[in-house]
């Protein structure tokens, strides 16, 4: 191991609070990349030339009524697969805490299922075809990706492992080593 290690900077994980009432970097994450995602969905069914049949198969209102559902599926699957993968005999000791996600826990694995379900959803809802959703899902999602790996080094969460490289940080929780910061190379 090296000497030397980049302090974690210091950034408080809710940006502005009012009573009690607080808007946090990881929210605004989310909120930022499913607006992003949305404007940007919208601009490629908006674009004849990217569809081999010079129009896209969908419209506006699908696009608008598909992010609903991503939406939902990504804030409830992330809430349930946490809840499942991480910490069960919690919950199951105390349901109530379920609900709590202002308290913190999503889960990607949960967050991923629920995005391909409001997807499916969606197309099989407008009786329309799923895999030009998907192209146009894998178009807008690694912003929304970008988003939550910069809202997850803000926490100072999923840290990689200990290194010597020259950018190694020492992250608080993650004991005295420096380790590497993997959520911005997932960024």
């Amino acid at each position: 191991m090296g000497f030397f290690a980049i302090p974690f900077p210091v950034i408080d994980p809710v940006l502005v609070e009012v009573g009690p009432f607080a808007i946090r970097w990881y929210a605004l994450a989310y909120v930022a990349g499913i607006l992003f995602a949305w404007w940007l969905a919208r601009r490629l069914v908006a674009t004849p030339t990217l569809w081999a049949a010079g129009t896209a198969p969908y419209d506006a209102a699908l696009i608008d009524d598909a992010i609903t559902w991503i939406t939902l599926g990504i804030v409830l699957g992330g809430r349930v697969g946490y809840v499942l993968f991480y910490n069960l005999p919690f919950y199951l000791d105390h349901p109530e805490a379920v609900l709590r996600i202002w308290q913190g826990g999503m889960s990607f694995h949960g967050g991923l299922i629920g995005c391909a379900l409001g997807l499916v959803f969606t197309a099989w809802r407008h009786g329309k075809p799923l895999l030009p959703l998907l192209d146009i899902a894998s178009v807008v999602a690694p912003v929304g990706l970008f988003f939550g790996r910069i809202a997850n080094f803000i926490n100072g969460e999923l840290w990689g492992r200990t290194t010597d490289v020259a950018w190694a940080m020492v992250f608080p929780g993650a004991g005295p080593l420096p380790r590497h910061p993997s959520q911005l190379y997932e960024a």
